[in-house]
């Protein structure tokens, strides 16, 4: 991507990626929807590195949603074992990149084999000064929300001392996942769908929205670029009429 199309704009901060299509892939081409989640895994691979080469600070990828626990049983455990073939093989990348692996979501309901290979590259990248990889893996924004309210009640003896008198915004983003992650800049939806998917719900209050038709497993470093520069072209006011000052906000909203 060359930056100097656009002098005046930055690279987003954070993307966060809704990866959307793999089964649709699979069956236009008359294949097995696992066939399908295959190629997206390896479009993950493919956008990490983009990402990672491009110098973004922080890519948040919805590995599997909160209510991708509806799907069949066979498809469940196939994703799973993917998310385990994914942090074992690129563990050696992550380590070269220097690309520190992170996680989002519920570790409650997760089998024990992905938290062993998800908490030892969590680990070993933990105080790599790279790109940030945050793994949405059994990720649900309404869930994150729910969390995050017990740990401030929690943390305030249940409800007892006014506790509803102590809640804010920056009390719930505190207690959010990630609460040192900036919010995402640009949010990313493949396959051509028009929906949040739960993803990101609190921390992508102010993001700006690229859709793509293309299906994630066909998804490359040229449509990542497309998005960026689709995202650079763009006016972020976070409420403030069009052309008023709004940097002062900007900077706020990123140190959330």
């Amino acid at each position: 991507m060359d930056n100097k199309k656009n002098p005046h704009t930055a690279l987003p901060s954070h993307v966060g990626i809704i990866m959307d299509g793999n089964g649709r892939w699979a069956l236009e081409r008359g294949l097995i929807r696992t066939q399908g989640h295959l190629e997206g895994l390896k479009a993950g691979k493919r956008i990490v590195k983009a990402a990672s080469d491009m110098g973004l600070s922080y890519l948040t990828l919805y590995t599997f949603s909160t209510e991708n626990w509806k799907r069949t049983a066979d498809e469940v455990g196939f994703l799973m074992n993917l998310v385990i073939k994914y942090l074992r093989e690129e563990r050696e990348f992550s380590i070269k990149n220097r690309i520190r692996v992170r996680h989002a979501g519920n570790r409650e309901g997760l089998p024990k084999d992905v938290l062993e290979e998800l908490d030892k590259t969590i680990e070993i990248t933990q105080n790599f000064d790279g790109m940030q990889v945050i793994m949405a893996l059994n990720y649900g924004g309404r869930d994150e929300i729910v969390r995050a309210i017990k740990r401030i009640i929690e943390k305030n003896n249940g409800f007892q001392d006014n506790i509803a008198q102590k809640i804010n915004e920056e009390i719930i983003s505190q207690n959010m996942d990630n609460p040192d992650i900036p919010h995402p800049d640009l949010i990313i939806r493949t396959a051509g769908e028009f929906r949040t998917s739960n993803f990101l719900l609190w921390e992508g209050a102010y993001a700006e929205y690229y859709i793509s038709d293309k299906l994630w497993p066909d998804w490359t470093e040229n449509d990542l670029s497309r998005a960026i520069e689709s995202y650079q072209n763009r006016e972020r006011r976070f409420g403030n009429s069009i052309g008023a000052e709004s940097s002062n906000t900007t900077k706020k909203e990123k140190n959330k």
